[in-house]
């Protein structure tokens, strides 16, 4: 979408103004590798997208926030003095959430109105809450000269979901769509916040992600739920260990100790996130080494872990990677996101994507009854101002 053209839909929808307007884009994410080891303090491997989430945004005289969308035809309207959640006010709760967060923080600004386009599939796993949240925090941040640096409005945008929203989601989607850099992937230990910048060098091949188009609410999911058990075994585990997540207990910590969880469920969580850190760690070190190939086979295993420890996949996301993994060309293809449907994400041939696509699609839908949009991707940069064209 041009900035034209949404400005065009924002004077529709607002009306025209004295005041200047300004234009932002906030990218999407994919992780390639590291699920559900973020809220659990281990590593993750994510990278920003060139698709995102939109916004053009005026300030207002008085103290009314006015949200509208070109996604939903639902328009809100709120004082600032009054922000709070509200279900009925469903997508708008997420940047109201980061209204909140940053008027907590001490910080005083008048009303605005601000209209988003995003072209990432909503519910698809590709973090389109993170998005409009740090679309939402750098417009504020740069219209109201704020003063904030880029991760504390990450942690901010965390925040919102986290308390404002209600979903106990870790650090990842935020950072990623915050602090990404074009062509580059993000090696994040998510207990210190230390990070890496990994430059994406596919040679031959591309990224491709197939959205299920099986839609799924995180907030009404076992997201929560996983969160609880990996917090029960932490507690378990702490009788022998030295540890405050499971982000701090290796792989041989744990098959010494794992007889403390006497649940088969519990252990089954905590073994997924334990070698998932493993396997996160030396992916990234493949990647930095060029073997795309032995990056392929981690992202295969992380998958089966996933399906098999976490349960977290469902039919449609293993069937889409069955028949990804079977396809010629691919070097690797798991579940990207929170998982229950959602997308997965893919490393395949350049001169086989054609044919992938193809053969993967009519496989999902004549197994499960859905037709597949496939993405080819780029990675991008995080949350910013833009200027011209978007």
């Amino acid at each position: 979408m041009r900035t034209n053209d949404l400005y065009e839909k924002f004077l529709a929808i607002f009306g025209k103004s004295t005041k200047e307007t300004h234009f932002f884009h906030s990218p999407g994410r994919v992780n390639l590798i590291g699920e559900h080891t973020d809220y659990n303090g281990g590593f993750v491997f994510p990278c920003a997208l060139s698709v995102g989430t939109y916004a053009v945004i005026r300030k207002r005289d008085d103290h009314k926030i006015k949200f509208a969308s070109t996604n939903f035809e639902l328009a809100v309207e709120v004082d600032i003095h009054e922000v709070v959640f509200d279900k009925k006010h469903d997508w708008a709760n997420y940047p109201k959430g980061v209204v909140k967060e940053l008027l907590n923080t001490g910080v005083a600004f008048s009303g605005f109105e601000i209209l988003f386009s995003g072209n990432i599939p909503n519910g698809a796993g590709l973090s389109s809450s993170a998005s409009i949240e740090l679309c939402m925090a750098v417009a504020l941040n740069d219209l109201f000269h704020l003063k904030k640096e880029m991760l504390e409005m990450v942690k901010l945008s965390q925040k919102a979901e986290n308390n404002f929203v209600g979903l106990n989601c870790g650090i990842m989607d935020q950072f990623a769509v915050g602090m990404g850099k074009k062509d580059m992937a993000m090696f994040l230990d998510c207990k210190s916040l230390q990070y890496d910048y990994v430059p994406i060098k596919l040679d031959n091949h591309l990224l491709i992600i197939a959205d299920t188009n099986k839609r799924r609410g995180l907030a009404d999911s076992k997201y929560n739920e996983r969160r609880s058990e990996c917090e029960t075994a932490v507690d378990l585990l702490k009788n022998k260990i030295e540890i405050t997540c499971l982000g701090d207990c290796t792989i041989e910590q744990f098959n010494q100790h794992k007889f403390l969880i006497e649940n088969e469920t519990v252990r089954k969580r905590a073994e997924h996130v334990v070698y998932e850190d493993e396997r996160t760690f030396t992916a990234t070190k493949m990647l930095k080494e060029g073997d795309l190939s032995s990056f392929g086979k981690l992202m295969n295993e992380s998958h089966q872990s996933l399906k098999e420890l976490y349960e977290v996949t469902g039919v449609e996301l293993d069937t889409m990677v069955s028949l990804a993994q079977q396809a010629k060309g691919v070097l690797g293809a798991r579940m990207t996101g929170a998982g229950f449907g959602g997308c997965t994400v893919s490393i395949v041939e350049k001169e086989h994507v054609e044919k992938f696509k193809s053969e993967v699609g009519n496989g999902y839908q004549a197994r499960i009854g859905l037709q597949a949009a496939f993405y080819e991707v780029e990675i991008g940069d995080g949350a910013r101002e833009v200027e011209g064209g978007i």
